[in-house]
């Protein structure tokens, strides 16, 4: 029997009225994931570094939107190829600005590097948590930011990143349907 539908993750709520305009989420187990999908999702390290060696190439991130108040700061991305600008990953994060270092949240905001590699460069201490794997329908929005057509299925993954040992960051992460 399949698993019941799960509830979106309040991430897309962030930046969709209608999450379906993304996509629609169901939860899966690690073994309903294929197998080049699970080697790029179902690890406990950055997407930033999974993605790079998968796809041979560093990536850029392209800001599409963002959020900040006085604690938390969110934004919704993609990351690029550099050696094509190829869109190889949607994402949202949001993160407690209170637990970063000046340096660290002042790259952070400036949306010019990934945030794995941010985080990687200023050697913060750091853990990654899987927390659910995803697979992905996609929406309308999403299929146009993929070059894809709406409905066609891939997969992603919710995380959490400790810094610090205390809870940090919260990120949705789609990879491009193969």
């Amino acid at each position: 029997m399949p698993p019941p539908k799960s509830k979106f993750p309040d991430l897309l709520d962030l930046f969709y009225d209608d999450p379906g305009r993304c996509g629609e989420l169901l939860s899966v187990d690690s073994q309903q994931v294929p197998s080049e999908y699970r080697r790029l999702l179902a690890h406990n390290e950055h997407m930033t570094v999974a993605m790079e060696a998968h796809h041979e190439s560093l990536v850029d991130v392209e800001i599409l939107e963002s959020l900040q108040d006085k604690c938390t700061y969110a934004r919704k991305i993609l990351l690029r190829r550099q050696k094509d600008a190829a869109v190889v990953q949607f994402g949202i994060l949001r993160l407690d600005l209170a637990l970063l270092e000046d340096a660290v949240r002042d790259e952070i905001l400036s949306g010019k590097r990934p945030l794995g590699r941010i985080l990687v460069r200023h050697n913060v201490m750091r853990s990654v948590r899987l927390e659910t794997l995803w697979h992905v329908q996609l929406g309308p929005d999403l299929a146009a930011l993929f070059e894809a057509s709406t409905g066609v299925s891939t997969y992603g993954r919710t995380a959490t990143i400790e810094l610090n040992g205390e809870k940090a960051v919260e990120v949705l992460e789609i990879v491009l349907p193969e």
